[in-house]
């Protein structure tokens, strides 16, 4: 019978692709409800607390991972059962990531704003692989990559020191 309670996000899949964001959003929901005690080794959390833990895990994973999980009534055991499980997913996300990020450029982009967008999102799965990307770092990235034809344009914007990233409302003006 299938779950008839909407899910507050998407469910952690039997192949843990999706592992690095379903524990983001596990930890804000079980925080947001007051359950976040429940999956921290250093806290003792009530009964209650992690009978709700464990009813809200067990309803945002796989199917066939609840199964292979059925037997733990712990949240902090499935907590850990499942990190030590796909916790991987880092470092096979990470690769990609990084050359994603080694290979972005503005100028394949028809606009900053769809740039940006580009470099949020490569930024955000290198945050969740473990690495630190600043707001130092995106705006080096973008101007790097500024057609040879720009290079004097984006000398003049490092001299300005930007503190923030490009804003998006601009559209690109093609180089002739």
């Amino acid at each position: 019978m299938a779950n008839l309670a909407k899910l507050e996000f998407v469910a952690l899949d039997v192949s843990g692709n999706n592992y690095l964001s379903w524990v983001l959003d596990a930890e804000l929901h079980l925080s947001a409800n007051g359950l976040k005690d429940t999956i921290d080794p250093e806290k003792i959390p009530t009964v209650e607390q992690n009978a709700k833990a464990i009813i809200f895990h067990r309803h945002h994973i796989h199917e066939n991972l609840k199964s292979e999980y059925l037997t733990i009534k712990n949240p902090l055991t499935l907590w850990n059962n499942l990190k030590d499980r796909f916790d991987h997913q880092k470092l096979v996300h990470l690769p990609s990531t990084r050359n994603d990020w080694i290979s972005l450029r503005l100028q394949d982009f028809k606009s900053v704003a769809e740039y940006n967008s580009a470099i949020f999102k490569i930024s955000s799965k290198l945050i969740l692989c473990g690495e630190n990307i600043t707001d130092a770092e995106m705006i080096e990235k973008t101007l790097s990559t500024f057609h040879p034809n720009t290079m004097i344009l984006a000398q003049q914007y490092r001299e300005r020191n930007f503190q923030k990233s490009l804003d998006t409302s601009h559209r690109l003006c093609p180089v002739t």
